[in-house]
């Protein structure tokens, strides 16, 4: 061996690299920045194949950014190799199956855990409306009918007991293969009542909508109250594309800094997810591209003044520090990572 080969074959890696490699692909998924999170990650994982946590970490990020599955192919593989907390682990892999559809395997999971008596106390509930759910959707639930006024008697979706995020995305992927006009009562009440996440909400109008519902619906959220007619409200995704905020802050960094204008993009879509079918609040477009690229900018560690933002988008100071603080608000109460 020659003394090239022998430098090669003895490489000294920093101390606690793999450490600061899962610390930095943490922080980039705190911070919504899913691709980034993935590569550091991965990185960390090269140099601790073991760590439990990295694993859980790449999960996530995955899932957020679309590939899930990807996500279920690690998260199927910390199953098999016994890494983590067994019954979180579970938990977000049920996640990815209901996301993918794979209803049957949800049946045969949660069977499994049940007759190996897996589950603990406190969980019970949860996995046993888990099991009922994907044994339902496997039956492909009940044909569409024709539309009725009134809600059935003893037919209830619990809308306001669901607190957890899961739950709630649960009930939404059941509804999105039944005809909702039996729950017509109760998705009304929701919608209309102060009570109520958002999120869930805007859920519900999609499918409103998907389903061509064409009655006058009350929505309130952040205190906001409006009457919809939901078959007539623009698709969700045309919602957010055609918003100004988008086109102005498009101008300014699609070109000259594309990574930060996707940055952006993720929390645009978030936001405005949140906010559908209601117009933007407390300030025009500009104020919004300039408080948007403000946070940008913070999350990647920048202290340059809000002041700065505010000249380059020509908006005023008072009504884009108003804008930001309703975005913080946005960025607080957004669903965690399920």
């Amino acid at each position: 061996m020659n003394k090239r080969d022998s430098k090669k074959d003895n490489v000294i890696l920093f101390p606690g690299l793999e450490k600061r490699l899962l610390e930095k692909g943490l922080d980039y998924l705190k911070q919504k920045k899913y691709r980034d999170a993935i590569q550091f990650l991965e990185q960390a994982l090269v140099h601790d194949p073991e760590n439990s946590d990295i694993y859980v970490g790449l999960v996530l990020a995955n899932f957020e950014a679309g590939y899930v599955k990807q996500a279920k192919q690690i998260a199927a593989q910390m199953l098999r190799s016994g890494l983590g907390d067994y019954i979180q682990v579970i938990d977000l892999y049920l996640m990815i199956l209901v996301q993918l559809n794979e209803y049957d395997e949800i049946v045969s999971t949660i069977e499994a855990l049940l007759d190996e008596k897996e589950i603990p106390a406190d969980k019970q509930e949860h996995f046993t409306r888990m099991l009922e759910f994907g044994r339902r959707m496997l039956e492909g639930g009940p044909e569409m009918e024709e539309a009725t006024d009134g809600e059935p008697e003893g037919v209830s979706l619990g809308l306001f007991d669901l607190q957890d995020p899961k739950d709630q995305v649960m009930i939404a992927a059941r509804l999105t293969k039944e005809n909702i006009r039996p729950y017509i009562k109760e998705i009304k009440e929701y919608l209309a009542s102060e009570q109520g996440h958002p999120f869930q909400k805007t859920m519900l109008l999609n499918i409103l909508k998907e389903q061509e519902y064409a009655e006058e619906t009350d929505v309130r959220k952040f205190g906001w109250e409006k009457s919809f007619i939901p078959s007539r409200l623009l698709d969700l995704k045309d919602y957010i594309a055609m918003n100004d905020v988008i086109q102005i802050l498009g101008d300014e960094l699609e070109n000259a800094d594309p990574v930060l204008f996707e940055n952006i993009l993720s929390l645009i879509e978030r936001h405005f997810f949140l906010i559908y079918p209601f117009d933007l609040p407390n300030g025009g477009a500009e104020a919004w591209a300039a408080a948007y690229h403000f946070m940008a900018n913070e999350y990647y560690g920048f202290d340059e003044p809000l002041e700065s933002f505010v000249e380059l988008y020509t908006s005023f100071e008072e009504e884009t520090g108003q804008v930001l603080a309703f975005i913080r608000m946005l960025e607080e109460i957004s669903y965690p990572i399920i």
